[in-house]
């Protein structure tokens, strides 16, 4: 159920608290008026004496060097701390991530000679076909980060789309994004945490999640978030990361990797491919489809922006794309912001946080070349028609 109207005040509180302290460390780029400034300009504008206890306060999560020696109750504080841990993260990286990739924060397949941003696109499209979105309907994004998904989505479908997102920073670019388009009529974007959507049982036909619920505490809570606030007969799609049947938990260099995603992506607990249909089945959903859509015989492979195969580049700004994000491409850009950092050009931190990103994409690219790991785990699931309403 919705939360309680006490519990409504104190996350009124915390909201407002999480919005000050967003706009305290973006400074003058959290203002409408600066919302196309540079990279560069957003990092100038960032509080030089918030910002590094930010980057050093979300470092603390993960306190033991070697994952293999970390102690339950390590982890479990940390599952326990997964809102602040996913919302320091993105208040850090979210301007990075649209220097480097774009407003739609997730990885794609590639047909050969599609650019990239069509790529993405497509993407969200077969998302949005599999799960039988008509123009009429009313969707959640859940974990919509800027907006990019949405926008994508309610353009192809026609349908309203809700973003649901803890960051204020993603949702203030989101709201300013959707004005850009001209779909501020068709799109809303809710401040909220996904494990307690501020959400009404029943009132959506459909949701979906693009690479976002990895950041929850456990996978049953934010299922079942999202098949309570469905319609009866609603439907569910979603990429999630997960690692595959071929992690060994036991394997220091998996663990390795999977600590690189954790820290590198603001991931408080990294679940596997049977956590996620078992969480799917166990909060009530009916699975239609599943399949991990990283493992296909595709001729170019999801990873080859991070992988560095600059042939398989299709336009002008793929390349850069591509240079931004492969190996040298994201060395060069921490060397860079260091050098602007010492030169006090950018606020401090900035290299850390260019560093955490770069440790991010150097795990998932090991992960894929081992088949561990795959950040598009496809399901369409289905909230049975014949559930009594609340």
């Amino acid at each position: 159920m919705a939360p309680s109207k006490t519990s409504s005040a104190v996350i009124s509180q915390r909201n407002r608290e999480d919005l000050a302290l967003s706009k305290t460390l973006h400074g003058e780029s959290w203002d409408e008026s600066h919302h196309q400034d540079s990279f560069l300009s957003k990092l100038k504008n960032r509080d030089r004496q918030f910002q590094p206890a930010v980057v050093d306060n979300y470092l603390d999560n993960w306190k033991e060097d070697k994952p293999e020696n970390e102690s339950e109750e390590a982890k479990t504080q940390r599952q326990n701390a997964y809102k602040a841990v996913a919302n320091s993260f993105y208040d850090l990286a979210t301007d990075f991530y649209e220097y480097a990739w774009g407003t739609s924060f997730h990885f794609c397949r590639f047909r050969p000679r599609e650019p990239f941003q069509q790529a993405i696109a497509r993407h969200e499209h077969y998302l949005a076909a599999n799960m039988g979105i008509q123009p009429s309907w009313k969707v959640l994004d859940i974990g919509c980060g800027v907006g990019g998904p949405a926008r994508e989505i309610g353009h192809f479908t026609g349908a309203h789309v809700t973003g649901l997102n803890n960051n204020d920073y993603q949702i203030n670019r989101a709201k300013r994004y959707a004005v850009t388009y001209g779909l501020d009529k068709k799109s809303d974007f809710v401040k909220g945490d996904f494990m307690s959507m501020p959400l009404d049982d029943n009132s959506y036909d459909a949701c979906y999640a693009i690479e976002a619920t990895v950041h929850a505490s456990t996978l049953e809570g934010v299922y079942g978030e999202a098949y309570r606030i469905l319609k009866p007969g609603g439907v569910f799609g979603c990429y999630e990361w997960v690692m595959t049947d071929l992690y060994d938990p036991t394997n220091p260099e998996h663990l390795r990797i999977v600590r690189g995603l954790e820290v590198g992506n603001g991931i408080a607990q990294m679940m596997t491919r049977k956590d996620c249909l078992k969480a799917l089945e166990t909060v009530g959903f009916t699975i239609e489809k599943h399949q991990d859509m990283g493992a296909t015989e595709d001729k170019i492979k999801w990873y080859y922006p991070l992988e560095g195969d600059i042939r398989q580049a299709n336009a002008f700004w793929d390349y850069l794309t591509v240079l931004r994000t492969t190996t040298a491409g994201r060395a060069a850009t921490t060397y860079m912001v260091r050098a602007l950092e010492k030169m006090r050009l950018v606020a401090p931190g900035s290299a850390k946080v260019s560093s955490i990103l770069q440790t991010a994409a150097d795990s998932v690219l090991e992960g894929a070349l081992l088949g561990i790991f795959t950040p598009m785990y496809f399901f369409v699931a289905r909230k049975p028609a014949d559930t009594p309403s609340q």
